[in-house]
């Protein structure tokens, strides 16, 4: 299984132990929580580049 992090409040993980997961723009996200994968879901654009380099 991979390593992920939560794209809301940073936790490392087991993508295996998430606790929900969702897919924005192609991209599956996972979360600690449901309440880390609702707060990415009203506003994703704020919590996206948590996990990624998002500069070109």
């Amino acid at each position: 299984m991979a390593n992920v992090t939560d794209p809301v409040c940073g936790m490392q993980f087991d993508s295996s132990q998430a606790e929900a997961q969702t897919t924005h723009e192609g991209t599956a996200y996972f979360f600690c929580s449901e309440e880390c994968r609702k707060l990415f879901e009203a506003n994703p654009e704020e919590y996206i580049g948590n996990t990624a380099d998002s500069s070109a």
